[in-house]
Formats: structure tokens, C-alpha cells, sequence
């Protein structure tokens, strides 16, 4: 007889922004920009901003504690942690073990993912995986960047968008619910569509390439844009037919909170009413892996995630690469 698999779900969630704000008023001061331009265009109001001594691993380690704490863990028993991120620390050793020693979860086994935007998505199937087999108890998933540190404060079309942030889940296994399915995907022709074309291997860091400004965020936005759409909606579509429900099914939609406008065409194509969406962009703009993570926590303390309900998480970001993720909460 068949054994029956184990439900996977999210056990405990944390997050953490830093306390700077930067408003569109701020960035008038900046570039040549306007609130009512970027408002108009992003739904974007305003977004945090790491301090000098805050890295990546700063924000995560605050979300994961909080995650931790509400999922009555104790570091020592964490078996596993995933860290999603574009801004690591630094690009060896993985962000992860900077997390484990200051958590001081010695026990647990630690690596960094790169899926930009789709990162924590990315991040939550692969856990379950671990878990399902049976290789690990529970697991630590993390979103979490530091964008401020690659962003172009000189570039008036992508500087208005980012922000810093982080986003936590532990998962284990529980009696109901869970992960019910995830859809993945990825289109490599799309790589220069948004990247940060300096700082490894292929361009290694040099005068000319500091001078050229080569280390920052570039991005092609209205080709991302149109591209968004259809990414995002077929993604969800696809991951709730694999477990068997639909669009009506949905009780809170999480999608990547990188531009309103993308948002509510999301919404219009996959004829998802409004009121089912979760969104947080205008507070704290894109933190790429951060953003679903962050957005879920916020929709969880909110009460608008209640047990038995089906919550989707959707996301795209560099690669091209997307994700999308069906779970019952679990009652």
C-alpha cells in the first residue's frame, strides 16, 4: 500500500524593515522625479533603507528570530536554513552561515539560493521537498536583500522602485493543509532584461567597470513589464490546476509587490477580484526575494489568512524566472 505523503506547512512567520523611510518627497531632492510621477506609475509612496551597519544578513537574522520565536523552535533544533538573495553579504561565504552562527543554530545545515524576485518562493518548494522525504524535520526559509546597496541613486527610473527588507517561514510538517502545489519556471533569453551586469566572474570588478557604474541594478522596464503579466497569472493558474482548484478558490492572492500597475493587470487577466489580493507596495516598494515573504507575514498578522484558507503566493523576477506557490493554511 502506498504511503500517504506528508503534509508540509508554515509553522511560524517573522519579518523586518529597517526603520529609515524614504519617501517620493525624499527622492524629489534626489533625482529628477516627482511623487505624483512615481505614484502614477508604481503605486509606490515609499520604501526603507538599511543603515551603513545593517547587511543582508542583519535584516534576515531579525526575521528569522521573530519567525523562530513564533514558531516555538529553539535555534538548536532548526535542521535546515535556505537563504534567498541577490545582495549577499559577500559572494562566498553563503549569507546562510552568517545567519546560523547568529541565530546560533548550530545544528543546522545552510545555503543560499538566487532566484531574484521569486527567490522565497523558490526558497518554500525546495524546503518542502527536504521535509517531504524525510532528510530534514524543519526548515528555515529566508527572503531578504539589501537593494539600497546596488541601486543607481543617479537613475531616475529604477531608483524610485527598490527597497530593503526581510521575510521568514519555518516549515515542518502538520496534521492538515500545507503545500498543496508550486508551479517553477524559468526563460534564460531573458537575462538582460534585468540585471546587475558587474561584480562576478564574467566582468570581474575594475576601474572601468566602478566608472561605468556597472554595479548597479539595470533594467529594461517596460519589456519586464509586459512580460510580468502574463508570467504571473500563468503561474498561479498553473500551480492551482497541478492540486486541482481555481481562481474562485482563492481566499488571498501574494503576489510579488514590484509595481501596482502589474498588480492590478494581474488581477484583470486572471479576473481575480481586488479585495482577494494582499498589497503592500505602497509602504515598502520592491525587495525583490523579501517582498512575497514580507507581504505574507503582514497578511497573516492582518487576520486576513485564517486556517482552511487557500493562500497563492506568485512571483517573477531576474532570470526570467517565476514561481508560484499553493497553500491551505492549516487549521
Amino acid at each position: 500500500m502506498r504511503k500517504s505523503r506528508k503534509h508540509i506547512g508554515i509553522i511560524g512567520l517573522g519579518y523586518y524593515v529597517p526603520k529609515k523611510v524614504l519617501t517620493n518627497k525624499d527622492l524629489e531632492g534626489m533625482v529628477e522625479t516627482s511623487d505624483e510621477w512615481i505614484t502614477t506609475r508604481t503605486g509606490i509612496k515609499e520604501r526603507r533603507i538599511a543603515s551603513a551597519t545593517e547587511s543582508t544578513s542583519t535584516l534576515a537574522f531579525n526575521a528569522a528570530k521573530e519567525a523562530l520565536k513564533n514558531a516555538k523552535l529553539d535555534p538548536l533544533d532548526l535542521d535546515l536554513i535556505i537563504m534567498a538573495t541577490i545582495t549577499p553579504d559577500m559572494p562566498f561565504p553563503a549569507t546562510a552561515c552568517f545567519i546560523q552562527e547568529k541565530l546560533g543554530a548550530k545544528n543546522a545545515a545552510c545555503f543560499d539560493i538566487s532566484a531574484a524576485c521569486a527567490g522565497f518562493v523558490y526558497g518554500l518548494v525546495m524546503a518542502q521537498q527536504f521535509l517531504r522525504n524525510g532528510a530534514y524535520k524543519n526548515a528555515l526559509v529566508i527572503g531578504a536583500e539589501k537593494l539600497s546597496s546596488v541601486t543607481d541613486w543617479q537613475d531616475r527610473n529604477t531608483c524610485v522602485l527598490f527597497g530593503d527588507g526581510a521575510g521568514a517561514a519555518v516549515l515542518a510538517p502538520v496534521e492538515n493543509g500545507g503545500i498543496l502545489a508550486s508551479y517553477l519556471g524559468c526563460n534564460g533569453s531573458m537575462t538582460e532584461l534585468l540585471m546587475q551586469p558587474a561584480g562576478g566572474s564574467r566582468t570581474p570588478a575594475s576601474r572601468e567597470t566602478v566608472d561605468q557604474r556597472m554595479h548597479f541594478i539595470k533594467m529594461r522596464g517596460n519589456e519586464v513589464f509586459k512580460l510580468a503579466v502574463k508570467i504571473m497569472s500563468d503561474a498561479a493558474c498553473r500551480a492551482l490546476k497541478i492540486c486541482k482548484l481555481g481562481v474562485d478558490d482563492i481566499d488571498c492572492f501574494i503576489p510579488h509587490q514590484a509595481n501596482l500597475r502589474i498588480l492590478d493587470a494581474v488581477a484583470r487577466k486572471m479576473k481575480l477580484p481586488l479585495e482577494k489580493i494582499f498589497f503592500n507596495v505602497a509602504k515598502y516598494g520592491n525587495m525583490s526575494s523579501a517582498s512575497t515573504a514580507v507581504a505574507l507575514c503582514e497578511a497573516y498578522q492582518s487576520g486576513r489568512i485564517k486556517g482552511g484558507n487557500i493562500v497563492v503566493l506568485d512571483a517573477f523576477g531576474a532570470g526570467l524566472v517565476w514561481g508560484a506557490v499553493v497553500i491551505q493554511w492549516q487549521k
